[in-house]
């Protein structure tokens, strides 16, 4: 008796074994190496390699000298699509938020190991809150919104007390590390079906509004996994 599993269904198992890897990848900004992805996919070496070879063959990801796989050229047209599915589900909910708490809230991503603002709104009944742009970046390894960022990320060799942290309680706060007097709150929001990494972040110089934000921040961007991912 053939006890083989059917085409289709193993032609299933390594579409998922693909799309597993290729999220993992660009989650990563520091990259991956083969067995990083045998270890996460639970195959033999020799598997992940051969995906990794199709993925860097349709230029999703690429080859680095130091022999880790990081996203190519390949995965802007999809981030570009899941970019736009992010905002447009993400808008009403970050509206709500930004007029709870009378606070910017913004929805940052990362890119080449910047946090970058997608998408910024303000409180609509307010006449002073902070404001910033569209498109805004910053270092990582500033600010709330990095922390959650890098938070969100698989540890990395040396990373700071305030990332592990924010990892194990899934939130962030800080003071004045971006904007000066300003404090940032950051809960992570993970999308690996989009390839996405992002968080929500709230922005005041009123550090009761940050304090007493957490649970609500966190609950948001809990909704938009719901919602997104």
């Amino acid at each position: 008796m053939d006890t083989a599993a059917p085409r289709s269904a193993t032609g299933a198992q390594t579409l998922a074994r693909g799309l597993s890897a290729l999220s993992a990848v660009a989650g990563a900004p520091q990259g991956l190496a083969v067995q990083d992805v045998a270890d996460l996919l639970d195959v033999h070496r020799t598997i992940a390699y051969r995906l990794m070879s199709t993925l860097v063959d349709a230029g999703f990801i690429a080859k680095g000298d130091d022999g880790r796989y990081r996203g190519a050229t390949g995965l802007l047209a999809l981030r570009a699509a899941g970019y736009e599915s992010l905002t447009y589900a993400t808008a009403p909910v970050l509206a709500d938020l930004a007029d709870a708490l009378g606070a910017t809230v913004a929805l940052l991503v990362i890119e080449n190991d910047e946090a970058v603002a997608l998408q910024v709104l303000s409180p609509r009944a307010s006449n002073y809150h902070i404001a910033f742009s569209m498109g805004s970046r910053h270092p990582l390894d500033k600010g709330a919104a990095g922390h959650a960022l890098m938070a969100a990320t698989a540890p990395r060799e040396g990373e700071s007390t305030e990332v592990a942290e924010t990892r194990e309680r899934g939130w962030a706060i800080t003071h004045g590390q971006v904007e000066p007097g300003a404090w940032g709150l950051a809960a992570p929001v993970r999308l690996p079906r989009l390839g996405i990494i992002a968080c929500v972040n709230v922005i005041s110089h009123r550090e009761d509004v940050v304090r007493t934000s957490v649970d609500r921040v966190v609950e948001t961007a809990q909704r938009i996994e719901r919602l997104v991912g």
